[in-house]
């Protein structure tokens, strides 16, 4: 299959401010503006692009992220995210309070957005256990 994903639109009550969240997280500069997005750029060209939700927040459907980093970068997220004292997890359901986890050959980590948004960062891309 050749089919690659391009974008995905993920709905925020401020999209800057959610953008804003990911780039400060990942290190990178200001989130772009494309149309009614607020977008960031990750490493293999994918966008996410941030949209404003017509709806109350109440209502915005959460949705889980999961980003493949490199050791180092995985090293510089957790010093961010303890630099800005937000709460994390070792797990997507928030039982593993402050702690990162060991799974799946690499290092994991699970944040929030300000929407709510489950991001997670990895070291290793999921495998199936033999």
């Amino acid at each position: 299959m050749t089919a690659q994903l391009d974008h995905t639109i993920v709905h925020s009550s401020d999209r800057f401010e959610s953008a804003r969240f990911l780039t400060g997280l990942l290190g990178e500069s200001e989130p772009g503006a494309f149309g009614p997005f607020a977008t960031v750029r990750v490493g293999n060209g994918v966008t996410i692009d941030y949209a404003d939700s017509i709806v109350d927040r109440d209502r915005i459907v959460m949705q889980h992220l999961a980003f493949l980093v490199s050791e180092e970068e995985f090293d510089d997220i957790c010093a961010r995210i303890a630099e800005r004292g937000l709460p994390y997890w070792g797990g997507p359901h928030h039982l593993e309070p402050q702690q990162i986890n060991h799974r799946h050959h690499g290092r994991g980590v699970y944040v929030d957005d300000p929407d709510g948004h489950a991001i997670e960062f990895l070291t290793h891309p999921y495998v199936e256990e033999e």
